[in-house]
């Protein structure tokens, strides 16, 4: 198995699948490459976090 070069989805940068990575996502059943580079993933995963967080804490019933 070799590092692969993938294409982020949402920025279009090239990123870099290692092999380690790859061994990662078979021993954890995962059957898709990422399709976000790492700093974008980090984005989106703030952005979720972020999104649910807003909805609790304001109503008193």
């Amino acid at each position: 198995m070799a590092d692969k070069v993938l294409v982020c989805k949402d920025c279009g940068t090239e990123f870099t699948f290692t092999e380690g990575e790859q061994e990662f996502y078979r021993e954890k059943g995962f059957e898709n490459e990422p399709q976000r580079c790492f700093d974008c993933r980090r984005a989106r995963k703030l952005q979720r976090n972020n999104r649910g967080a807003r909805g609790h804490g304001g109503n008193k019933w």
